[in-house]
């Protein structure tokens, strides 16, 4: 996987130079955001598609450093232009910015590129870094951090995820300009679920049932969720599974754990089974964000793994309990949504806490605590909304793209 992705990284980037001047004209205005990868595109996401629409005379260009965004979103079209960004050097910032020539630069949370940025200052720029999170550990707080710190000083503005962020910044005494604005996600997955349409297949499929919906699963998450699902005291409960890798061998090892299980690519061909299995698998990407509407409860898979829960966010926007492993403590989101009474941690060791099958049992039978937990999660997701548009606005008052 690794070597397969060190290919892209190296192969995207091959003549990239003479690409980026054949694809931008010189007399264009240009935004440009630069995201790492897939997780920092979709907090720049709301930021981007909101200037977009604003900014109409303007073009946007986005260019992300890792494969695993750049893969997946090099057709979205929500910009005009996407490409790999170039190493960080002084040559390759200098030949960038003189083909990108933008009027706006926008980093999203954890970039920092030395010789961009020292380029960018030097041509009077406006650079903002957006939805930025800092934790004590990090390189800028400690005694050898100076080049970071350095670098943190060239951003004409900071806007953080958290007040425990900004106070990391104010305590490094620079006279950063630093605001608490919040996290985008928050706004992009209210948009999204705005705007979901109804998936005619899952309906035909949950009928009048409860169902939980199990999202970005690994296959540690799929062995306890059988295990729990097999357990729990509501034979009529149907369970939807998304898992986070999309292959033929995971699928396989998947119908060997839910020998009645239904792939959602044939529920069309198999309208008779559809009503019968218990248990549907999907098998494309895409539709998750949408199919969590139509859970009783909610699960986010990576919880059980060292890397940690993925985005619990698209689920609690919904106003559903959101279950996840206890790996989730990286993540500010899921330890605000637990504090908040909308997140339900598990373990399934009885001697350090609460298992899956007994939490799933308990939001069935007790509706009291059911709704509960369903008005915490909605409240969390609402409560946090508006980061966007402290962003855009700030644009606007500091007039960055009508000098």
């Amino acid at each position: 996987m690794y070597n397969h992705k060190a290919k892209k990284w190296v192969k995207g980037r091959i003549g990239i130079f003479s690409r980026l001047e054949k694809t931008i004209p010189d007399n264009t205005k240009v935004i440009w955001f630069h995201c790492a990868s897939l997780g920092e595109f979709e907090q720049g996401r709301p930021v981007i598609e909101n200037l977009k629409s604003q900014y109409n005379d303007h073009k946007i260009l986005l260019t992300f450093f890792s494969p695993s965004g750049y893969e997946v979103q090099k057709n979205y079209a929500g910009v005009d232009w996407v490409f790999y960004l170039p190493l960080d050097g002084s040559r390759n910032a200098k030949r960038f910015l003189d083909i990108v020539h933008p009027e706006l630069v926008i980093f999203v949370k954890y970039e920092y590129w030395f010789y961009y940025l020292k380029a960018i200052n030097q041509r009077k720029i406006p650079i903002l870094l957006i939805s930025a999170l800092f934790t004590k550990d990090m390189v800028f707080f400690n005694w050898y951090g100076n080049l970071y710190r350095k670098m943190l000083s060239m951003f004409d503005h900071i806007f953080v995820q958290t007040p425990a962020s900004k106070q990391l910044i104010d305590g490094l005494d620079l006279s950063l300009n630093c605001s608490v604005a919040g996290d985008t996600r928050y706004d992009r997955v209210i948009e999204i679920a705005a705007t979901t349409k109804r998936i005619a297949e899952i309906e035909k499929f949950i009928v009048d049932n409860k169902c939980i919906v199990a999202g970005s699963t690994w296959p540690e998450d799929e062995l306890v969720i059988q295990k729990a699902f097999s357990e729990i005291n509501f034979p009529s409960v149907k369970l939807i599974i998304a898992p986070h890798e999309i292959d033929q061998k995971h699928f396989l090892s998947m119908k060997e754990l839910f020998p009645d299980s239904i792939l959602f690519s044939d529920l069309q061909q198999a309208n008779q089974q559809m009503s019968e299995s218990q248990v549907l698998i999907i098998d494309n990407v895409g539709m998750l964000s949408s199919i969590y509407k139509y859970a009783t409860i909610t699960y986010v898979g990576g919880g059980l793994k060292s890397g940690g829960v993925h985005n619990v966010l698209e689920a609690a926007v919904y106003g559903k309990p959101v279950l996840f492993g206890s790996n989730y403590k990286k993540y500010n989101e899921a330890i605000e949504l637990v504090r908040s009474g909308g997140g339900l941690p598990f373990t399934d060791e009885k001697r350090n806490g609460i298992m899956l099958k007994e939490i799933i049992n308990a939001l069935l039978i007790n509706e009291e605590e059911y709704n509960y937990r369903c008005e915490a999660a909605e409240k969390f997701v609402h409560t946090n909304k508006g980061a966007t548009e402290i962003i855009t606005q700030y644009i606007q008052e500091k007039r960055l793209l009508t000098n």
